[in-house]
């Protein structure tokens, strides 16, 4: 069977996006053909490997139909028809509502091709978009969210169902690619030894709330003044968190690394992680943590809940007090148990057999 994987676009912003298409796609069977579209983007930007790459290099106007490209919206999808038929693939995994709205009204047309749509975040509705749905038969039209909260959340808006596929890792894999403690350390020049460090891992915008975590963190160096704070990632507030770091008199205490392929192999470098979001879909970075042997510390969301439960350290979404009192706690207590607590709440085990059986169920 030919897979055609359809994302949005490549690139650092989206690689966490890119990760779970790839734990998706490595349950298809060994047969399957694999390639991948990109609308926006280049290949070697995705981080992870993908197949063979088609990049449109579409802007977002052009995809969203904005001004005047709304003009030349019927020679766009007549030429994705046509790609369509010349890749002759059986099965599309489209990436969340955006890639949705561009391919589906396309797909109305193509009877023998099946479509998956992922969800990966709280999605923008509008109007139009349970039509687009109800536009395909259920046959042939299934739409997956990466955690229950998630699911839960679009079944209600959208009316349809939609299936929790709650993201996973291979936890024996994954940890076979971690650098140790002094290795992590090294990479980021960071002290050897016990020197406190907080680490925090995404991309640099305002829902992921690094903004508050600084002034929580300033406000925790009043305790634990040789606490340190590391945030791995990139994006378009990292002006105005370097500002902010400045404000705050923080030069020399947090580090902005910017993004870093090796993301995912750095955690044993922290003896904490944060993540303070505002809003997540599933939280990849939570699972990342606890699977590396570091314990977090996050927002009080229900989609961290779902899978920490009552091991989890909550703390109130942008509330920098209680944020700041939780770090301080956190560095008091026995990382080592707290780690081992949500470790055996989160099974990764067990989630990453019920992840690949309910993938491959997507390609049955």
């Amino acid at each position: 069977m030919n897979i055609l994987n359809i994302m949005w676009a490549g690139g650092a912003p989206f690689a966490s996006i890119h990760k779970v298409h790839q734990q998706i796609l490595s349950q298809a069977s060994p047969s399957a053909e694999v390639k991948t579209w990109l609308l926006q983007g280049q290949g070697t930007e995705c981080g992870v490997d993908v197949g063979e790459v088609r990049e449109w290099q579409l802007s977002s106007a052009r995809l969203k139909g904005r001004h005047f490209w709304r003009f030349a919206r019927p020679l766009m999808r007549a030429r994705f028809r046509q790609a369509l038929v010349d890749s002759d693939a059986r099965l599309l995994l489209l990436d969340g509502m955006g890639v949705a709205r561009t391919l589906l009204p396309v797909l109305k047309s193509l009877p023998d091709i099946r479509v998956v749509v992922i969800f990966h975040g709280s999605a923008r509705l509008n109007a139009g978009d349970q039509a687009l749905f109800q536009a395909l038969p259920a046959s042939r039209l299934t739409l997956v969210a990466v955690s229950s909260t998630l699911a839960d959340s679009l079944a209600h808006d959208l009316q349809m169902p939609v299936t929790p596929l709650r993201s996973a890792f291979d936890p024996e894999a994954f940890r076979a690619e971690l650098f140790t403690r002094e290795q992590a350390r090294a990479r980021l020049g960071l002290p050897q030894g016990d020197t406190p460090v907080l680490g925090a891992v995404g991309r640099l915008v305002s829902e992921k709330g690094f903004g508050y975590l600084l002034d929580a963190f300033a406000a925790a160096l009043d305790t634990r003044p040789d606490l340190r704070l590391v945030i791995i990632g990139e994006g378009s507030k990292r002006t105005a968190l370097e500002q902010r770091i400045e404000a705050l008199g923080l030069h020399g205490k947090v580090l902005l690394t910017g993004h870093l392929n090796e993301a995912a192999q750095l955690y044993r470098a922290f003896d904490w992680v944060a993540i303070p979001s505002l809003e997540e879909g599933l939280g990849l970075v939570m699972q990342e943590a606890v699977m590396a042997g570091v314990p977090v510390l996050c927002s009080d969301l229900e989609v961290f809940s779902e899978q920490l439960g009552s091991a989890g350290w909550y703390a109130p979404v942008n509330d920098t007090q209680a944020w700041s009192e939780a770090i301080d706690r956190a560095f008091s207590a026995s990382s080592r148990a707290i780690n081992a607590e949500q470790y055996r709440m989160l099974a990764p085990d067990e989630a990453w057999s019920s992840f690949s059986q309910a993938a491959r169920a997507l390609f049955s």
